[in-house]
């Protein structure tokens, strides 16, 4: 049974917020996509190893300039391959009271600050996510 719009709304604000409170954690949690784009960096960085060093060989046989190139290949291989990818969407954001992610760039969306929902409430994320919990489970007093 496919998630409702509502439900994967906070599906993806409870991930966001994960991702705010816990990178290392959230980053373990990534699945086998984040280990399939490791592995091609890895491999593209192997490539780039293996051509820099056959400049360097050529280098050694003509001029010094195709060597120095054929290093900096190498350095520059080796770098990407270690490197951890960026991550665009959820680098940088706080998590506000109410459970969503505020990031510093995005603009407001419409409507957004109005209604029930965006009272303030204290407590950290998990007591938030139990309180909810806890509605839903009661007979839904908040809308979940």
């Amino acid at each position: 049974m496919p998630l409702s719009e509502h439900e994967q709304q906070l599906l993806e604000q409870m991930e966001q917020a994960l991702y705010a409170e816990d990178p290392k954690f959230a980053s373990q949690m990534q699945g086998a996509g984040a280990r399939a784009a490791a592995r091609r960096r890895v491999a593209i960085g192997v490539v780039g190893v293996v051509l820099g060093l056959a400049l360097v060989l050529v280098g050694v046989n003509t001029t010094m300039w195709i060597g120095a190139i054929g290093f900096a290949i190498m350095v520059a291989a080796v770098a990407f391959a270690l490197t951890p990818p960026r991550r665009g969407k959820a680098a940088l954001g706080a998590v506000q009271p109410d459970g969503t992610v505020r990031h510093p760039m995005a603009r407001p969306k419409a409507g957004q600050g109005k209604g029930p929902r965006s009272r303030r409430t204290a407590g950290s994320f998990m007591d938030r996510m139990e309180e909810r919990w806890d509605r839903r489970k009661d007979g839904g007093a908040g809308g979940y």
